[in-house]
């Protein structure tokens, strides 16, 4: 199979030690067997966004290219590019034939191969659009997983988690500020957790409240 050179580079945080299990721990714990070769097939992955579905799967290729050859693409960004293969945002494709027939040859070789493939979406394959019903149905009889969103202590522990990796104290008041005046969308709350822990770093300061409304320029 040829394979597309793509420019798809895994955050170095997007392992499994910084992904909060919360009321997923049966969706990560199969997601760890996956990435160490201990079971096979096609694993299905769905839940609404900033549920942990693109996370899981970067973890996964993280952890198993240490022992096999491992690739992430989202789709979502490669749709434009034309036909291509695997496997986050499969909903964002799903109903172009041309995607699914690349998609569906790809089961099949995995299949054929003792192979795995691990698959992202917002809903459940039967919920999709197939234009391939054979791709649907192949799909709807994998392991599937419905990925559940963090609630509001559950993201403020996987905020101090993410600090303790990146080696900084979070405050839990500041945590808490941060919830109160920014979106609760996970993706977008770690993307600012990042910005402010390299201010604080420039700066030598602590991330306080009044620290971020400086860095922010907020009232």
């Amino acid at each position: 199979m040829r394979q597309l050179p793509l420019g798809v580079r895994l955050p170095d945080r997007a392992v499994f030690a910084s992904f909060l299990p919360a009321r997923n721990g049966e969706a990560v714990a199969h997601a760890r067997r996956i990435a160490n070769g201990q079971a096979a097939g096609v694993v299905w992955l769905c839940g609404p966004d900033g549920a942990g579905k693109t996370h899981l799967l970067q973890a996964i290729c993280a952890e198993a290219s240490d022992t096999m050859r491992a690739g992430y693409v989202p789709l979502a960004e490669l749709a434009r590019l034309g036909v291509g293969v695997c496997l986050d945002d499969v909903d964002k494709v799903a109903g172009q034939l041309g995607w699914e027939r690349a998609i569906f040859r790809l089961l099949r070789e995995m299949e054929e191969n003792g192979g795995r493939l691990v698959a992202g979406a917002e809903a459940p394959p039967a919920l999709l659009p197939w234009a391939l019903p054979d791709l649907g149905s192949r799909c709807a009889a994998s392991a599937v997983f419905q990925l559940r969103a963090l609630d509001e202590a559950e993201q403020q522990a996987a905020l101090q988690l993410r600090a303790r990796l990146r080696g900084f104290d979070l405050p839990e008041e500041t945590s808490r500020w941060l919830q109160r005046r920014f979106p609760r969308d996970m993706r977008k709350l770690y993307e600012l957790l990042d910005t402010l822990d390299e201010a604080a770093l420039v700066a030598q300061r602590r991330l306080t409240v009044p620290f971020i409304r400086a860095v922010l320029r907020l009232p």
